[in-house]
């Protein structure tokens, strides 16, 4: 049976490679047929039908409100100017200096990636840094690397990223802050060195093939002028209520929701910016939230009593228990978390998890070092993912490229968070 239930994950991997079909349907269906492979009845305890479906849809529910939430932040972030304003404060104190733009659109990037991730970080760092990065001779390439590998930095700190790997591994929010500070630091200084050995290496390229952001039609906010510098804490207002006072993770995006809001619009637009932007929130978190719902239908599947039984012997024979040969194959393994391969943690690496808490391989908290560190790999370098693809087209260059361009960079972020994980939890 164990057997069986593996050819149908290698079927659903390859249909989500294909494109045959979406990521969140494939693992829909992949949580009811190994349901039913592993011997489930249709309904009662433990079934398809309300086991895995009924309950497995909602059971990442704070992390979708923790998305939506923070989808909202990022359109207030872009609609009061907040994100825009921080992007050109900073490449105007870079001046003329390659290096220093970099760094600093990298900065950028990184605080706003604690706040939202994916595309909508992406463009809020980059609509204004990529051309200025081009523009002071930065290499394409680079300016887009650069602006995920600054996301792959702040995501450590982003607050739905902690609601979801505590929910999804059923572990308490403290120890996935514990885990992801000791990770902050190895994405810290992956990025910095990207930036000061890729802008040298490459030179500078002084050629722009986009229009210039001034040609552009000025939007309302642009002409509005810059947010107040008090608005542009933001993006740190959640961050140290949730890791500075500890505060639960919500409440601590709504404050910066309200911060955002009083701090950039005046009392008589308040309730309409507010409705604009959570619906705005809305159509940016829908895509998550759908695979959030598959991810969860995918968990309880896995978790059932038949499927554990029968994968738990194959997986034990295959998964190292010496620490340092879990980090030499997981290192090996990383390349199985690109194009939505088998060890994304947003696709079936989730199910294979569940699957390595459910059986006792790994105690929760490794599982969680594997899945946090395989993430830092699939934020920056995975051509399918769409920060990448944003990034990569708006700059001018090919997604395939900056994943070249970056891998070796955030494959090393996985090295170490690998080594941690093994030191303290093995």
């Amino acid at each position: 049976m164990g057997v069986v239930i593996l050819i149908v994950m290698a079927a659903g991997v390859a249909a989500m490679l294909t494109r045959k079909l979406p990521t969140a349907f494939a693992l829909v269906l992949l949580g009811v047929v190994i349901a039913l492979v592993a011997g489930a009845p249709l309904t009662g305890e433990e079934s398809v039908l309300d086991t895995v479906v009924q309950e497995g849809a909602p059971m990442l529910a704070s992390t979708m409100i923790a998305v939506l939430l923070g989808s909202w932040l990022g359109r207030l972030l872009d609609e009061t100017g907040i994100a825009g304003t921080i992007v050109r404060k900073i490449v105007e104190f870079g001046g003329d200096r390659p290096t220093v733009v970099a760094l600093g659109v990298l900065a950028v990037s990184a605080l706003i990636g604690t706040v939202t991730g994916s595309a909508p970080a992406a463009m809020l760092a980059g609509i204004i840094g990529i051309p200025a990065m081009v523009a002071v001779g930065i290499p394409k390439v680079t300016a887009a690397g650069t602006i995920l590998m600054g996301i792959a930095v702040g995501v450590p700190f982003e607050l739905p990223i902690w609601q979801f790997f505590s929910t999804a591994l059923d572990l308490p929010v403290p120890t996935v802050r514990g885990f992801m500070v000791k990770l902050f630091p190895l994405a810290l200084v992956a990025a910095v060195a990207y930036v000061l050995i890729e802008s040298r290496r490459r030179g500078v390229e002084h050629t722009w093939s986009l229009k210039s952001p001034a040609a552009r039609p000025r939007s309302r906010r642009e002409r509005l002028g810059d947010a107040p510098w008090y608005a542009l804490l933001t993006p740190v207002v959640p961050l140290v209520l949730a890791l500075g006072l500890e505060l639960a993770i919500i409440p601590s995006l709504l404050a910066g929701v309200l911060y955002a809001l009083v701090t950039t619009t005046r009392p008589r637009e308040m309730n309409k910016r507010l409705l604009r932007t959570l619906y705005g929130g809305f159509e940016v978190a829908a895509p998550p939230i759908a695979l959030f719902i598959a991810i969860g239908i995918l968990l309880a599947a896995v978790k059932l009593p038949g499927a554990i039984e029968a994968l738990e012997p194959l997986v034990k024979a295959v998964s190292p228990q010496n620490p340092v040969l879990f980090v030499l194959v997981f290192t090996a393994l990383v390349p199985l978390c690109l194009y939505r391969g088998p060890l994304n943690v947003y696709g079936l690496g989730a199910g294979i998890a569940g699957v390595l808490i459910a059986a006792g391989i790994y105690p929760a908290v490794a599982v969680l070092g594997l899945a946090a560190s395989y993430n830092q790999v699939f934020g920056v370098a995975d051509p399918t993912s769409t920060q990448t693809v944003w990034s990569a087209q708006y700059a001018g260059v090919g997604p395939q490229q900056v994943m070249v361009r970056t891998l070796p960079y955030v494959w090393a972020v996985a090295l170490g968070g690998f080594c941690v994980t093994a030191a303290a939890h093995l």
